[in-house]
């Protein structure tokens, strides 16, 4: 589930040998399954532990996670990295903002996951977001864009070279296209 460098572990060990005896630390995730979600590790006292909680062991110490959050926790890595600028604990949860779905699941569903754990961070960064609305019988994806994407000039740019482009690359043989259903329109409901 989760994948702690021998660096990120020693570290760990080194704060926690400061902690009352017992204590570990904790990985969730806020907001699971959102375009909301934030991951974080904090300190997880012995009274702190739920029996539902999942208990994973390392060197000197136990990750706990909650049982919500373990789904969006998979393939999760913690590290860290010290360069020129200092020391740094890093958190990667590419499944945060969606559960990871299998190779096998629906078309469907393994599109509505890419959109949500690839596609929407890149927009995030411009106030926007992509919904997939369905998946036509001739295998178009018909999308609908909201935030800074509604109504922005760039949005054909976006679709065509930037989500029909990966999605294509990823589902080869199963998308033909992609297609916009959004009525682009300036005024009080645009992002912009």
């Amino acid at each position: 589930m989760i994948t702690i460098s021998e660096e990120a572990q020693a570290h760990f060990a080194k704060l926690l040998e400061k902690q009352d005896a017992g204590t570990n630390i904790r990985v969730f995730v806020v907001n699971p399954g959102t375009s909301t979600a934030e991951c974080g590790v904090s300190y997880c006292p012995p009274t702190a532990v739920e029996p539902e909680d999942i208990r994973i062991p390392f060197n000197g110490f136990d990750a706990v996670v909650d049982a919500e959050s373990a789904p969006f926790l998979e393939d999760a890595e913690i590290d860290y990295v010290t360069d020129q600028m200092g020391s740094q604990l890093t958190l990667k949860a590419p499944n945060a903002k969606a559960r990871k779905v299998a190779d096998d699941a629906p078309l469907v569903e393994r599109v509505s996951y890419v959109i949500e754990a690839e596609v929407n961070p890149q927009l995030a960064s411009h106030g926007g977001k992509v919904v997939l609305l369905e998946i036509t019988e001739d295998g178009y994806a018909i999308l609908q864009f909201g935030g800074g994407c509604n109504g922005c000039s760039m949005v054909d740019v976006t679709l065509q070279d930037g989500i029909e482009k990966q999605l294509l690359e990823q589902f080869p043989g199963e998308l033909v296209g992609v297609r916009d259903a959004t009525k682009h329109e300036s005024g009080e409901h645009s992002y912009y």
